[in-house]
């Protein structure tokens, strides 16, 4: 069924604009829109561009945290259809504050909030009530957060509690959102149930692994530390010189518990894949792709955790990541998730055993 079919209420070339945008902002998400089918892979591009929006406003260092706050509240507003603020009225807010020079993938969907939100109105209005409650839930968790930490410039988490705090509003509300579209219609309650308790647990899965991988970035580039004051205190490392190589010993421990904690979300994410329902174009694979390539990602980060803390990275390769989308592409059958990820968290997934092994 062609876009056309399922979207008639959507302008086709601000559609098809929105579905590129989302293979610049996020290779992972594109992933999982590339393989979901229609109506799904539409609904679910929108609303992770919707949620972007925000993300990017927050995690921008050039923007003083009173201003973002203020943005954020000005995107909430035109979130909100009782409110009489739209998007023109953010993006004219937002213009004076986008970076100078040419824009990339992620300020571009800023500037083209309208454009966004004009595509997304035009989704039926069932899925614009399953998105918008957790999307705003979204938006005000970062303005919280934003706020708290106006006097610092960049968020420094403080406990385990508040990076969990943190990690609900950044992909926990994700998980709901997913799970709000999921469960449209007729689904047993029992299956219902099953899915909001481990909804979150997806979200917070996927999040942590970003902030245990992404520690050198999100300090250098946004001023953003989310390893935990308290944890750090532990192994003598000042917060704001995690990334010293003096404290390199300390900080790589702290990457590592913090991967421990992410780790300890994959049964319940695990339990939330074999649940949630094949309809409406959703596909296994959209979501197992993703929670198989964390558990390699978990895997390099807990044998090399000082990667984190410098430009070196941690990822895994793009071996690993074809071999795993070819090993889910098109498959429905669920019991393969716990057998992958066993073998993913021992090895790269690619590496097949020889003759010389």
């Amino acid at each position: 069924m062609s876009q056309q079919d399922d979207h008639p209420r959507v302008d086709q070339a601000d559609l098809r604009w929105c579905h590129r945008s989302v293979q610049g902002v996020s290779r992972t998400f594109a992933l999982t829109v590339d393989v979901l089918d229609e109506p799904m892979s539409s609904y679910i591009c929108l609303g992770y561009l919707v949620c972007r929006i925000a993300d990017t406003i927050e995690d921008a260092s050039h923007i003083s945290s009173e201003t973002q706050a203020e943005l954020l509240e000005t995107y909430d507003a035109a979130l909100d259809p009782e409110n009489e603020i739209d998007a023109a009225t953010f993006a004219s807010a937002v213009e004076p504050h986008l970076p100078t020079g040419e824009l990339d993938d992620d300020w571009t969907v800023v500037r083209n909030a309208p454009r966004v939100l004009r595509t997304f109105g035009g989704l039926p209005d069932e899925v614009q009530r399953a998105i918008i409650p957790p999307a705003r839930e979204l938006v005000q968790g970062m303005t919280t957060f934003v706020d708290r930490y106006s006097d610092t410039g960049g968020l420094r988490i403080q406990t385990r509690e508040e990076l969990e705090e943190y990690c609900y509003y950044a992909a926990g509300t994700v998980g709901n959102l997913i799970t709000n579209l999921l469960t449209r219609g007729s689904v047993a309650s029992e299956r219902r149930q099953q899915l909001y308790e481990t909804a979150e647990e997806f979200g917070l899965l996927l999040q942590l692994v970003n902030v245990s991988k992404d520690v050198y970035d999100d300090y250098t580039d946004e001023d953003n530390i989310y390893l935990p004051a308290e944890w750090l205190a532990d192994e003598d490392v000042p917060q704001d010189q995690l990334v010293n190589p003096e404290h390199e010993a300390g900080a790589a421990t702290v990457v590592r518990r913090t991967a421990s904690l992410a780790g300890s979300f994959l049964d319940d994410a695990e339990t939330y894949l074999e649940t949630i329902p094949l309809r409406d174009g959703n596909t296994l694979e959209a979501w197992a792709i993703p929670f198989l390539l964390a558990v390699g990602t978990l895997r390099e980060l807990l044998s090399r955790p000082e990667d984190a803390l410098s430009e070196t990275d941690v990822k895994i390769s793009r071996e690993e990541v074809f071999a795993v989308v070819e090993e889910m592409s098109g498959t429905t059958d669920r019991d393969v998730l716990n057998r992958l990820r066993t073998r993913i968290a021992e090895e790269p997934y690619h590496r097949r055993p020889t003759s010389a092994d």
